[in-house]
């Protein structure tokens, strides 16, 4: 294996912790007064002046892409519309971060409504990759034992899309935040699941055989 190959799940797993943190301070910086219940990562990263967020967010694309091209190269069923759709997600994450929306009370201007298109894109396109990878997963022996996990946080990922639709639509955007960041949740743990398998399938299985190597032949040669 490449050192290259080796690398992706580093760098994927590296970019989520990374991600992850930097959001949850990124949240700690803006005007207290912003209520994180009813106002969403996008609006607290205009807000946000140190532009923790949208580092974030972009690093968290580039890690999904990393994440992408390590399944490729280990083999993991997601060739077709799983791939595209991981691309779409890491993409649009990229643009959102570079393009920001409005800050709150403003209206919507074109770089806003881009940075809005490309957010939806982002949120629909990884559940649906998710569902899409659950039988395949199923079905390959190496993947098999996330398969069940990734079907469950796929779930989760379409009820937060039903919800996150619904307050943003009719529902007025009551705590439309609490929900966002909900489903980001779901999202963010679905790349974590297939980062972490990915990291033991080439790190740590390999780091057992190693290790068994040497134990069995001297097992073998205490026999002798």
């Amino acid at each position: 294996m490449t050192a290259a190959k080796r690398l992706y799940p580093l760098i994927a797993c590296a970019s989520i912790l990374f991600s992850v943190v930097a959001v949850v301070a990124g949240q700690l910086g803006p005007d207290p007064y912003l209520d994180p219940m009813n106002v969403t990562v996008s609006e607290y990263a205009v807000s946000d002046r140190g532009g923790v967020t949208e580092i974030a967010m972009a690093v968290l694309g580039i890690g999904s892409l990393a994440l992408l091209l390590g399944l490729r190269s280990a083999g993991a069923p997601v060739r077709g519309m799983p791939e595209r759709l991981l691309m779409v997600w890491s993409g649009a994450l990229v643009v959102a971060a570079v393009i920001p929306t409005t800050p709150i009370g403003h209206d919507l201007d074109l770089a806003a409504q881009i940075h809005r298109y490309v957010s939806v894109a982002a949120f629909v396109s990884l559940p649906a990759a998710g569902a899409l990878l659950v039988p395949r997963l199923t079905a390959d022996a190496a993947w098999k034992p996330v398969a069940r996990t990734v079907e469950w946080v796929a779930l989760a990922g379409g009820f937060g899309l039903l919800a996150i639709t619904y307050v943003a639509m009719p529902g007025e955007r009551v705590l439309i935040g609490l929900v966002e960041r909900l489903l980001l949740g779901a999202e963010v743990t679905l790349l974590a699941v297939l980062a972490g398998w990915l990291m033991w399938l080439t790190w740590g299985r390999a780091t057992s055989a190693a290790l068994s190597f040497p134990t069995y032949h001297r097992f073998i040669a205490n026999r002798s």
